[in-house]
């Protein structure tokens, strides 16, 4: 997610590619930021999305792995769901990006929404969801530990 001059972006592709998996220029200077912003704001929805889910499948009694298994292979699976599930389900958040990390990226991404005039009102909520992991103790854990504010 980068943002600049196309002929510089060309001069330093050879190295980006070393170390990135993917990698594109999205526009002028700042536009790389703004794409990240995007990221953060799915990202947010879907994790969302997935605590709710496996909450809501423990709650009425179902296997997780078998209900990941099938809706996985469907329109719900994501790199979340693939990734996350079974270390949401065990309880355990130590496997990524930490929650401190995501309320700095969520207030950056607040912020230039209200700059811009967006309306945000999923990310501005789970920002907050967010806060209450901090509250618990959950600030070093990964962001899928929304789950543990629905379980506590």
């Amino acid at each position: 997610m980068c943002g600049g001059d196309e002929a510089v972006f060309q001069k330093t592709r050879a190295v980006i590619d070393a170390y990135a998996r993917m990698v594109g220029l999205m526009g002028p200077a700042g536009s790389g930021q703004l794409t990240k912003m995007i990221n953060q704001i799915c990202i947010a929805g879907i994790v969302q999305g997935l605590a709710e889910g496996i909450h809501f499948g423990k709650r009425a009694g179902l296997d997780i792995e078998k209900v990941i298994d099938v809706i996985s292979k469907g329109a719900a699976g994501s790199w979340q769901m693939e990734n996350r599930h079974k270390t949401m389900n065990q309880g355990k958040y130590d496997f990524g990006f930490a929650v401190d990390w995501m309320r700095k990226d969520l207030d950056i991404v607040l912020t230039e929404a209200r700059a811009n005039g967006a309306k945000l009102p999923l990310t501005a909520l789970v920002d907050q969801f967010y806060g209450d992991v901090q509250a618990i103790g959950g600030s070093r854990w990964d962001t899928s530990s929304l789950l543990a504010r629905l379980e506590k």
